[in-house]
């Protein structure tokens, strides 16, 4: 009975033990060590004396409706995002962009994680407030996680999906228990948690599942100042901002304001910059970095133009062909679409070479499959999966069709109009093919909401139509788009899905198949696919980096297997044009420009 008791009690007291035992951290790397160490004074990428005056002022193209990015509902204003730290809104900690993921404590001052992953928590600074003086608590913290799994957008559902619990454990420290301990990314990812303050919208009248215009609570460097609906949004800095002091804010958030002025017309928006209507731009245009920059502010030296080198990964861009309908089910139209699409010409013709052709989901980084057939470990993770997958995985990796970029792509379209002879589609009468035993007539639309892709869909639609494949293309506006999106009311459409250097959970909303059926997620594909569904966790799960560099290579394979994408382009470096005012670091990150939080006003 003695002994019963004992163990009873060693039962109930060892979870607490196990708890005590672990050490609170001020940051955590997701694999390794972190860059920074307890005591530094600053990242590497920010001028620490960097002056805290002046005005920015950008640009953004469409229109805006709400001032919440964390919904479904409504396209968001610039400069509020749904994720990390944002102009209006501190997360749990904030990442560094010299490293590939690392965590530092923002409103966390630490983090706490056992070895064995089966939960973690954060303890909250005791000056972490919001704008209007209230302290910031682990009910926040509570309050804003399970408002976003009940009222956001669907990204947080597979974000988050292995937590269980979460539990405000004292007043300043917050737990989150998970399912079981093999998601290694989930402790970070939680720690990207914006968030909200649950006395603010808990307040009577407000509604967090509806767009609103009305200025928000946050707790970041910056409030909202003013709005003037769906033309422009003025942030000021907040002098009372309670992180001004962090290390990880030193030299960061220097303008005291930031503005963001909406243009309907891309050409319009080029020549407001020009006339000096706003500040700075990232130019992602081919043509018109090399043409259109020829006016007197860049002659004179009043606009410094340069190209900024990253090592940024640069995912997959490229027409997506929706696997919801029935003509790209059949894997002989998509690659005989590939076919199609003369990239070698276009390149030359409308971005003067300037762009490489993307071969990868993971472009530009090494967690990209490789030349050849799969080998070494990749295989072996690929062989687990053999009776799932379709036996082109194992063959040499493929590459999107080239051509001699003359504009003769005869010998493409030949290969491309055997395909289909050969998979049963016949040339109708109107030169149209059709399947003749299913009826299925080759005939698409290609939806954009960027009239600057024309030039590259025309010449690509005219060889379809060579090959007997009738495709169209329309453009709308920003809000018709975004909601056909939502809706997966498209059969083609020009899309990026951006990687990070260390993947994870959001390839849940990528290519998951239960996101397949989910308004407003991101498996803009329409994959249903076991195979892909077990890579996808066994990425999540992995242990180490080499362990996730094989997984995310091995995913690779079978999407480029698949030819859901014809691929298009990316480029190695930021191009980015600024009128004199504005100073940036002489060291910038190797992920991101960082204009808002890293350049500043010259006096």
């Amino acid at each position: 009975m003695v002994r019963y008791l004992a163990l009873l009690l060693c039962l109930f007291v060892s979870p607490a033990l196990a708890e005590s035992d672990v050490t609170p951290l001020p940051a955590i790397a997701m694999h390794g060590e972190v860059k920074y160490k307890d005591g530094f004074t600053h990242f590497d990428y920010v001028n620490p004396e960097a002056p805290k005056q002046g005005t920015l002022k950008l640009s953004a193209l469409g229109t805006f409706d709400s001032l919440n990015p964390f919904i479904v509902k409504g396209t968001p204003a610039s400069g509020v995002t749904f994720i990390g730290q944002s102009l209006l809104y501190d997360a749990l900690m904030e990442q560094s962009t010299d490293e590939p993921f690392s965590m530092y404590g923002l409103l966390a001052e630490t983090i706490e994680k056992p070895d064995d992953n089966t939960w973690v928590a954060f303890n909250l600074r005791p000056e972490a407030a919001w704008a209007d003086g209230k302290p910031i608590t682990a009910e926040d913290v509570v309050w804003t996680f399970n408002t976003l799994i009940e009222h956001g957008a669907p990204f947080f559902k597979a974000y988050y999906g292995d937590v269980t619990k979460v539990e405000a454990t004292s007043e300043r420290r917050v737990k989150f228990t998970f399912s079981n301990g093999d998601n290694a990314e989930l402790p970070l990812i939680l720690s990207q948690l914006a968030v909200l303050p649950k006395h603010y919208w808990t307040q009577d009248g407000k509604a967090f599942q509806e767009t609103s215009l009305e200025p928000p609570l946050g707790s970041g460097p910056y409030k909202v100042k003013s709005v003037t609906a769906g033309r422009s949004i003025t942030y000021e800095r907040n002098p009372d901002y309670w992180g001004k002091d962090l290390a990880i804010n030193r030299g960061r958030f220097n303008f005291g304001e930031i503005i963001f002025d909406y243009y309907k017309d891309g050409n319009v928006a080029l020549e407001a910059f020009f006339a000096g209507e706003y500040d700075y731009r990232t130019e992602n245009t081919a043509k018109l970095w090399e043409t259109g920059y020829d006016v007197t502010p860049v002659q004179d030296g009043r606009i410094t133009k340069e190209e900024l080198k990253h090592q940024r990964p640069q995912g997959m861009q490229g027409f997506f062909m929706n696997q919801r309908r029935a003509i790209f089910q059949d894997i002989a139209v998509r690659k005989a679409v590939a076919l199609a699409f003369d990239f070698d010409w276009s390149n030359k013709q409308f971005a003067y070479g300037a762009y490489k052709r993307s071969d990868s989901f993971f472009e530009n980084s090494e967690l990209a499959a490789e030349d050849g057939p799969p080998r070494g470990r990749v295989l072996e993770i690929l062989n687990q999966y053999k009776d799932k997958l379709d036996p082109a995985v194992f063959d040499p990796k493929p590459y999107p069709p080239k051509t001699d970029g003359s504009g003769n792509a005869r010998a493409n379209l030949r290969k491309a109009m055997q395909l289909l002879d050969e998979a049963g589609y016949k040339v109708g009468e109107d030169k149209i093919r059709v399947h003749e035993e299913t009826g299925q007539r080759l005939e698409f639309e290609i939806i954009e909401n960027n009239p600057m892709f024309e030039r590259w869909v025309l010449p690509f639609i005219a060889n379809l139509k060579r090959i007997g494949i009738d495709a169209s293309f329309r453009v709308l506006d920003p809000a018709q788009y975004q909601n056909r999106m939502n809706d997966f009311d498209y059969d083609m459409t020009v899309l990026s899905v951006a990687q990070s250097s260390s993947p994870g959970n959001e390839q849940r909303d990528f290519w998951a198949s239960f996101k397949a059926d989910i308004p407003g997620s991101r498996n803009y594909l329409g994959l249903k696919d076991p195979a892909i569904d077990a890579l996808i966790e066994d990425i999540i799960k992995a242990p180490n980096r080499d362990e996730l560099i094989y997984h995310c290579r091995a995913l690779d394979r079978v999407l480029l297997a698949g030819h859901y994408v014809v691929p298009q382009w990316h480029i190695d470096h930021f191009r980015v044009a600024y009128w004199s005012k504005l100073q940036r670091p002489e060291r910038t990150s190797p992920l991101t420009p960082g204009v808002t939080d890293t350049w500043w006003a010259k006096e």
